[in-house]
């Protein structure tokens, strides 16, 4: 017999037996690709109950009026004989309570000698003294003797399109809210602002603009006006007034 044909038959072979082989690896790899595919989609059907959870929390109806029954009690109507405004509590020990306010809103009484203001909580009133000023940046510490409740205010800045509420008394009507979402942050005359959308008004100046939980974002202080312009609310970042002016509660969130 002629040794050709053994040969290619032993080629034959050898070329099945790689056959064999490469095809073995093929499933392998097509098992570890299909484990591979298994695992993203997986991974990516927990990322999308993730985004769910948070969309659903995002939508949920905040209570507002819960918050607004447990911020109401520290925000204060301020009553300089001439002007009115509001304020609320940073700050309290057995010394006493530090209030935040705007500098406008003392603004007349404080250059004119007065260091004195009405404090005024519904129907209780005390006396409360103009400790510390910033023109600048329009903040006013005002101390009095009793000790409330203070706020705490946020670590961090929100997001713009976090929902927000002001708390305040325009127009002298004390304990007024309004709800509305941080709109933007802006820098006007070299101070820095938050954006909001909840409608302030006169009175409201030194009331504290909240999240859903209560926490001080910022302190309302002045909106935008003109023929056709709605909601343009501006506040000063509680950092601003926490950073030196009086020491605050503040969260960790």
């Amino acid at each position: 017999m002629s040794r050709f044909p053994l040969t290619r038959l032993v080629a034959a072979a050898v070329v099945v037996t790689v056959a064999v082989i490469g095809l073995a690896s093929g499933w392998r790899a097509a098992a570890s690709l299909e484990q591979q595919v298994r695992a993203q989609q997986q991974a990516f059907a927990a990322l999308q109950r993730q985004v769910a959870t948070l969309r659903s929390r995002q939508t949920a109806e905040v209570d507002w009026s819960a918050v607004a029954a447990a911020v109401e009690p520290s925000v204060f109507t301020i009553d300089t004989g001439d002007e009115l405004g509001s304020a609320w509590v940073a700050h309290a020990d057995a010394n006493g309570s530090d209030l935040v306010t705007n500098f406008h809103v003392v603004a007349d009484a404080y250059t004119a000698g007065t260091s004195t203001v009405q404090v005024k909580h519904k129907d209780s009133t005390i006396t409360g003294m103009i400790v510390r000023v910033d023109p600048n940046d329009d903040l006013a510490i005002i101390h009095v003797a009793a000790r409330l409740t203070p706020l705490s205010s946020a670590g961090v800045r929100p997001m713009v399109g976090a929902r927000v509420m002001a708390v305040g008394s325009p127009l002298g009507l004390d304990g007024t809210i309004s709800v509305g979402v941080v709109s933007g942050y802006r820098s006007l005359d070299g101070s820095d602002y938050m954006q909001f959308s909840a409608p302030i008004s006169p009175g409201n100046s030194g009331g504290p603009v909240v999240d859903e939980q209560g926490h001080v974002l910022a302190i309302a202080s002045a909106k935008l006006v003109g023929t056709g312009v709605e909601a343009l609310s501006l506040g000063i970042p509680v950092q601003t007034v926490c950073g030196g002016l009086v020491v605050c509660a503040v969260t960790g969130t």
